[in-house]
């Protein structure tokens, strides 16, 4: 019977020698949450923050801080679905979180700074029309959340929205607050102003109009350039006048609400 030198025997691994045995347990996979799983939750949080923040700002008093809150949650609202696709980290945790933050940044929070700011003058209509327009977000979203798994969306299915979506009600909702810190008219506060255009707002929210989304957007290549001077010149025009470029914005997407339906009748008239 012959013996086998060290030499011949079967190596248990690669780097396996007589003075270091291989080790054949399993190391164990970490544990733990990731940043890019993270990080488009935590920006939704720091809008429901911001949102909320503007409610603190509007007890004491201070209007455009309040005003300035809500379109700062308006700001990371439209970008944390962007970069939870840009990361691969969508979620359905991550959008029930989304829309119970719009709900309170969009719908909640701009009802009582409006109401503060003027609809208290008038305490029965003004809180009526206040409620319609944090119950009508709320609603929007809920219809928004029930049809996440419907294949059927006419409106979708051809690059449209179904009525305004919640932080453009946010921000339209507070155009006479707009207009009344850029001409310092008492009128834009008066709340027989302020609670109709409140009411049309949340009918807005929840009505069935086709209304443009950015995906359909399509600027010609031909335009790039001036697109990007536009947008420098617009970002200016926020820093020196920031009340009247609001005015404008709203101004310009109010006017698109006829283009749309009409862009999406015709649409759907051909591919009929």
């Amino acid at each position: 019977m012959t013996t086998s030198s060290p030499e011949d025997r079967p190596r248990l691994g690669p780097k396996a020698t007589e003075d270091e045995p291989f080790d054949a347990t399993p190391v164990p996979a970490r544990k733990g949450l990731s940043l890019r799983a993270l990080l488009p939750n935590a920006i939704t949080a720091a809008a429901l923050c911001s949102g909320l923040t503007g409610v603190r700002f509007a007890i004491g008093g201070d209007w455009g801080f309040a005003v300035m809150a809500i379109i700062f949650a308006g700001v990371l609202d439209g970008i944390d679905g962007r970069i939870a696709r840009l990361l691969n980290a969508q979620s359905r945790f991550g959008a029930e979180l989304d829309s119970l933050a719009d709900s309170l940044s969009f719908g909640t929070a701009p009802a009582i700074i409006v109401y503060l700011w003027s609809l208290q003058d008038l305490p029965r209509f003004g809180w009526f029309a206040a409620l319609a327009f944090a119950v009508c977000c709320a609603l929007r979203l809920a219809r928004f959340n029930a049809q996440i798994d419907t294949d059927v969306q006419p409106h979708k299915s051809l690059g449209f929205l179904t009525g305004i979506p919640a932080p453009v009600g946010a921000g339209l909702v507070f155009l006479p607050f707009y207009l009344w810190i850029a001409t310092g008219e008492a009128l834009f506060r008066s709340p027989y102003l302020v609670g109709p255009w409140v009411a049309l707002i949340a009918a807005l929210m929840i009505s069935n109009l086709a209304t443009l989304s950015w995906t359909s957007l399509r600027p010609r290549r031909s335009v790039r350039l001036e697109l990007l001077a536009f947008a420098g010149l617009f970002f200016a025009a926020l820093l020196l006048e920031p009340w009247w470029t609001l005015v404008g914005i709203c101004a310009i997407y109010l006017a698109l609400l006829p283009y749309g339906w009409l862009r999406y009748a015709r649409i759907r008239r051909q591919r009929a």
